[in-house]
């Protein structure tokens, strides 16, 4: 089964947010994924509001998490955590 980010963010610094996003793209592809959805229309129906939600979808669920475990992105999520609110879920889906 395949795998997905599921990420809800909320951007305070987006200098440094910037320097998040090309690190975590490097990553993302490095580990076989591909955005879904990065930004873009939304409508909040329930639950806290963030202003920038993204999808990455992953092969299997295994290396969605290979991916998030790297040390590659361990190396630049405090960037994220330091400029942002942010929400990641590690989803398995039906391919």
């Amino acid at each position: 089964m395949a795998g997905m980010w599921v990420v809800h963010v909320d951007v305070k610094d987006a200098e440094a947010y910037a320097e998040y996003v090309k690190g975590s793209s490097q990553v993302v592809a490095a580990y076989d994924g591909e955005f879904v959805a990065r930004g873009g229309r939304y409508q909040q129906r329930e639950g806290r509001e963030y202003p920038r939600n993204v999808l990455v979808r992953f092969p299997t669920y295994d290396r969605a998490v290979e991916a998030y475990d790297s040390d590659e992105y361990q190396a630049i999520v405090d960037v994220a955590k330091d400029a942002s609110e942010r929400s990641l879920t590690i989803l398995e889906i039906d391919d």
